[in-house]
């Protein structure tokens, strides 16, 4: 059986283009898991979920790390939030139950920060519409 490797510990790595190799990558060989079919996303079903709840849970649907995600890992996001929408709308929250929070979060690779530390980089295409160039408009309104 292979080694899985996981993510590093210490600073954020830089993105991958950033980067100077000045040694051989360490990577090793990874066992991977056939799976067939996609995976449907669950309904979040928390009881009276928070607006920024909602909002997350949708948004994690919509981000490109989620097409890693697993039956498993939905669960997760939905257990997670259960905690995260208790610590919200809590008249006393916990330094505790936030950091517990985050923590699980990381393990969903919601920030850049996570994602880069097990060597994922999103990629996003930005619109091709017509860049404007303000100042340019500007001088020429200025010159007529």
């Amino acid at each position: 059986m292979g080694v899985i490797k996981t993510g590093t510990r210490g600073p954020v790595p830089k993105r991958s283009d950033q980067r100077v190799r000045r040694n051989k990558d360490d990577g090793g060989d990874v066992e991977k898991l056939p799976a067939v079919g996609s995976v449907e996303i669950p309904d979040l079903d928390i009881e009276d979920p928070h607006p920024l709840i909602v909002d997350f849970y949708e948004s994690l649907a919509e981000s490109a790390q989620s097409q890693y995600y697993e039956p498993s890992d939905w669960q997760f996001a939905r257990f997670t939030l259960h905690f995260a929408n208790g610590l919200i709308k809590s008249n006393r929250p916990s330094s505790q139950m936030l950091a517990a929070v985050n923590a699980a979060l990381t393990e969903l690779l919601v920030s850049e920060g996570a994602r880069r530390r097990v060597r994922l980089e999103v990629e996003r295409e930005q619109s091709t519409g017509q860049l404007i160039d303000v100042a340019e408009m500007f001088r020429q309104q200025m010159s007529q």
